[in-house]
């Protein structure tokens, strides 16, 4: 009971949370008060999945939007959803296809493709950390992060008769839609605290990627840009 209650909650999030990031830059400046900042986050992250022979990282974008929840004194609660968020591995090997069960792609002579495989997976990620804000505008973060799987996929890229080809196998049914993990950052804010904040994330996993395969790990470095909408204004002083 209490999983599909997450999951519902997630897909929620995840359905809204476009819309909702055009809404609040019309109203950012509402939602930003004393003690709650909004704003958008974005940026590229490196991930890859342990428990499979390679080791490379694909490199991905990410986009969102967060919460940054004063809760005492230079401790805050920061979360959101990053409504845009890639993971997987990049360059997969001939034995971790098997152990996927997946495809190898031939041309009409029955001869192989020369060609790189991937595995992307489209997350709704909902980190929930807590953030400490020290005198120098760093902080340093850490807490849970939970994602919602929507989109799975191994993705074949190869070079067909002159022609860029890609080639996708949907494989959703094969992966764990619930993700949980720890993360733990470390972030700048520039133009002495009134300004974007620079931060770099690290996330690790809990749950097994493949529901059939144990060990298998997301991971993740996540660096990231943090603009605040509509924060910053002072009030309209009246004219005397």
């Amino acid at each position: 009971m209490k999983k599909l209650l997450l999951i519902s909650i997630l897909t929620l999030i995840g359905i809204t949370s476009q819309s909702q990031i055009l809404i609040t830059l019309l109203l950012g400046d509402k939602l930003n008060q004393p003690g709650l900042e909004f704003g958008l986050e974005g940026g590229a992250n490196w991930s890859q999945i342990s428990g499979l022979e390679n080791e490379n990282f694909l490199t991905t974008f990410n986009m969102g939007f967060y919460f940054d929840i004063r809760l005492k004194n230079q401790l805050s609660l920061y979360t959101g959803v990053l409504v845009k968020a890639n993971l997987g591995s990049d360059k997969i090997t001939d034995n971790d296809l098997i152990k996927m069960d997946a495809e190898f792609y031939k041309d009409q002579t029955g001869t192989r493709l020369v060609g790189d495989y991937r595995h992307r997976m489209s997350y709704f990620l909902v980190p929930i950390l807590f953030k400490y804000k020290f005198k120098n505008q760093i902080h340093i973060a850490a807490g849970p992060q939970l994602g919602l799987m929507y989109k799975s996929w191994i993705e074949f890229n190869s070079d067909i008769d002159g022609k860029d080809a890609t080639i996708k196998d949907y494989n959703r049914e094969d992966i764990n839609k619930l993700d949980a993990g720890i993360a733990v950052g470390l972030g700048y804010r520039l133009f002495k605290g009134t300004g974007w904040t620079i931060s770099a994330k690290y996330y690790y996993g809990f749950v097994d990627v493949y529901k059939n395969i144990s060990g298998t790990k997301n991971s993740s470095i996540f660096m990231e840009v943090c603009i605040p909408v509509g924060a910053g204004k002072k009030p309209s002083k009246d004219k005397k």
